[in-house]
């Protein structure tokens, strides 16, 4: 047999996952101490400084 659904109710679960998904996300994003915030952002930058830095290049041949 089949399950009656309440439609008025499903709408209002799907709404409450989606707002629910959208906290978890935002409590990731903000959450974190500024103190921390800094420091992930310095070992990002010194990450990307080091890659650039041992990155070959395309360098011109000298003209003689």
């Amino acid at each position: 047999m089949v399950e009656i659904v309440n439609l008025r109710r499903a709408r209002k679960d799907k709404a409450r996952a989606e707002k629910e998904r959208e906290a978890a996300s935002n409590r990731a994003r903000f959450g974190t101490p500024k103190s921390e915030q800094k420091v992930t952002l310095a070992r990002s930058q010194k990450e990307r400084a080091s890659l650039e830095g041992k990155k070959l290049g395309s360098h011109k041949p000298l003209e003689d």
